[in-house]
């Protein structure tokens, strides 16, 4: 076999758009007959399965795809099982002198790559991969010692000063079409027989009505971004009851927008000077990029104390009423049940209210993080393998730059303070609707039907947890 009477075969993974695809850029290119596949790999050694809201992002994202690619000539080949059997059974079918791929950052996903590029160097295949979802790959951010960082505003400072970012990549006009029947064309499994959308019960709708996964609702979230919320971006990401935030967290985490488009069009709207709050927002791509970073070289973020003191932390025994209260927003704080609810019901939590929430259960409630980063990765639809572990080690002091352990959030503080109307507390907790005033962030002190009292006393489950840090505090 060789290149010049082979296919190329485009396996895609969190990478699922066409704008800015180095892989797809480079079929286009060369040409020749192509496959495009994507596998559902929940088999495959240390890859952790996605989560419910994941799952129902993933369906619609892939059927999003399908249809972009047959506007261009193409199809989406879906398949599922241990990737790297797949891969390899695909290239074979199709006779595939090339193999194009972008970049993950996973030990386990880092394997299989690195395991397929060796199996198709010793076949005649050209497996090549390429850097398409972070704008600095972690290997190549080095401290002066020549080690990772573990401090982010150093980290962020090396990465501005160490290269360019480049420019991302237009979408084909068009690409070449599947191989020919005597190339072997592969079949494709359908997307409903894998029954990533919830049934018995169906819980989605509240997802439908916020999302729009694909490349277009990526775009198009991107672009209502850039004209008005980013311009205030430093005081409206804090304010819950505001349209403040970008929401491209799911988009970019299934990478239907490149961070280096975002990166692009920011520049494009500010080509001289980045005004403060536009650069705040860029910061907050950073934070993306150093969690990634902590989970290169520290493989097991989602299971292991960052630091290494925590390991002996006097947790709470496991408590499943409290947990259920948690997870049901029924603590009796608001600004944590109107969180939780919130993520129940849209897939997404605000992240002013995710630190306030995740506080509580891991201070107030003196849960074990992991715990909550394990109820996050079912429900959020931005759940991905480096931000959510890294965040939650941040709130619960274990992680890198962390926050320390006696920062507790008070959730009524937190409240009065970036809720003051009440209006976010009010469009999820129905209960608390017709209270007036500062009565809203303290139900407890008004007369409420149906809402629960506080689960906790703040000042002595405050307490708690400091005492409990101070076990370790000299470890």
């Amino acid at each position: 076999m060789t290149s010049s009477d082979g296919t190329s075969l485009v396996w895609l993974r969190d990478d699922l758009r066409l704008d800015d695809n180095p892989a797809m850029a480079e079929a286009a290119r060369r040409g020749a007959p192509l496959t495009v596949a994507y596998i559902l790999d929940e088999e495959s050694d240390g890859v952790r399965p996605l989560g419910g809201a994941a799952r129902w992002w993933l369906h619609h994202s892939l059927a999003a795809l399908a249809a972009d690619l047959e506007s261009k000539g193409s199809r989406l080949v879906l398949r599922r099982g241990p990737a790297a059997d797949v891969i390899k059974d695909l290239a074979v079918r199709t006779q595939a002198s090339h193999i194009f791929w972008n970049r993950r950052y996973g030990q386990p996903e880092r394997t299989i790559d690195a395991g397929l590029k060796d199996w198709a160097a010793g076949n005649g295949i050209e497996a090549a991969s390429y850097q398409a979802n972070l704008l600095f790959e972690p290997w190549t951010v080095k401290t002066g010692a020549g080690g990772p960082y573990k401090v982010y505003s150093p980290f962020w400072r090396a990465c501005l000063a160490s290269q360019d970012i480049r420019d991302p990549h237009e979408a084909p006009d068009a690409l070449p079409g599947p191989a020919p029947a005597g190339k072997g064309l592969p079949g494709s499994e359908t997307l409903s027989s894998w029954e990533l959308l919830p049934s018995k019960p169906d819980w989605s709708a509240g997802l439908a009505a916020t999302w729009i996964p694909g490349e277009k609702g990526a775009l198009d979230r991107l672009e209502d971004f850039l004209d008005g919320p980013i311009e205030e971006y430093g005081t409206g990401r804090n304010l819950p009851g505001t349209e403040g935030t970008s929401r491209l967290s799911p988009h970019l985490r299934f990478g239907e927008v490149s961070p280096f488009r975002v990166w692009r069009e920011i520049r494009r709207r500010h080509p001289r000077k980045v005004p403060s709050d536009v650069g705040t927002y860029r910061a907050e791509l950073g934070w993306r990029e150093f969690n990634w970073h902590l989970l290169y070289h520290n493989p097991d973020l989602a299971t292991r104390n960052f630091r290494p003191a925590f390991d002996n932390f006097p947790w709470a025994s496991p408590n499943r009423q409290e947990l259920t209260a948690w997870q049901q927003g029924n603590t009796g704080y608001p600004l944590v049940d109107a969180g939780m609810r919130q993520l129940w019901q849209t897939g997404w939590m605000h992240n002013r209210v995710r630190m306030a929430a995740a506080s509580f259960l891991v201070k107030n409630l003196l849960t074990d993080w992991r715990i909550g980063e394990e109820w996050f990765w079912d429900t959020l639809v931005d759940a991905d393998a480096a931000n959510n572990p890294a965040n939650w080690q941040w709130v619960a002091g274990s992680g890198a730059d962390a926050s320390p352990y006696y920062r507790i959030f008070n959730p009524v503080t937190q409240s009065k303070k970036f809720d003051a109307d009440g209006r976010y507390l009010r469009a999820f907790i129905p209960e608390l609707r017709e209270l007036k005033g500062k009565e809203i962030h303290e139900p407890w002190a008004a007369d409420t039907d149906g809402y629960p009292q506080p689960l906790v006393d703040l000042p002595e489950s405050r307490e708690r947890a400091l005492d409990a840090y101070q076990t370790i505090k000299n470890a």
